[in-house]
């Protein structure tokens, strides 16, 4: 970053210049953009925002935090459905044969994927159920729909139930861990019926 000044002397004007390094030019436009940051943030939050210092965090590493944080107070909490433009709207089930179900399903999929929405264990379900889950429970759902997501939202189409998790996903030590927790007896172990190739992410 270069500072251009002017100096006079015996009514005779001259350019100077003071070349400032890149990373103390770096180090001044994250300040610059903390203080714009707290003091946007400032409606939303409590006293305790201008506590936030991120131990053995850089200023840029804070920003980032507290940009996320204005991110979440300020975006709307909408239909997953509206975060597309235009608004994601899909035939029902009911208006599709299975070739047609087929190949919208593969469509909302990566649309969603798209939007960093994952969808998890879901090879339990034919490919008209899932597609009825999407239809029915996930693209009305209301969530916050931010203008940077980071992070995956992982939707469980297990619907956190325990019996499907065991009988399909589960590992043989999670498994062993469940049944020493809860002294339940497991269900059989069975292979998905209806293995997908959907888009993953690690958690």
């Amino acid at each position: 970053m270069i500072h251009i000044g002017l100096a006079e002397s015996n009514f005779v004007s001259h350019f100077y210049v003071i070349a400032m390094p890149n990373s103390a030019c770096a180090e001044v436009e994250e300040l610059l953009r903390n203080a714009e940051l707290r003091t946007e943030l400032e409606p939303y939050a409590d006293e305790s925002v201008s506590r936030i210092r991120l131990i053995h965090r850089s200023l840029r590493h804070e920003n980032d935090f507290l940009a996320g944080m204005l991110d979440w107070e300020i975006s709307p909490a909408e239909p997953i459905a509206r975060w597309f433009i235009p608004e994601l709207s899909l035939p029902s089930p009911e208006r599709l044969d299975d070739e047609q179900l087929i190949q919208t399903l593969e469509l909302v999929v990566a649309k969603l994927f798209e939007k960093k929405l994952i969808l998890d264990f879901a090879d339990h379900l034919s490919d008209r159920e899932l597609y009825t889950l999407i239809y029915r429970d996930i693209l009305p759902l209301r969530e916050k729909n931010l203008r940077q997501r980071n992070g995956f939202i992982h939707w469980d189409c297990s619907c956190g139930d325990d019996e499907i998790w065991l009988r399909y996903y589960a590992s043989d030590d999670e498994r062993e861990q469940y049944q020493e927790w809860t002294g339940e007896r497991l269900p059989p172990k069975e292979v998905p019926p209806h293995y997908r190739d959907l888009p993953q992410c690690a958690f």
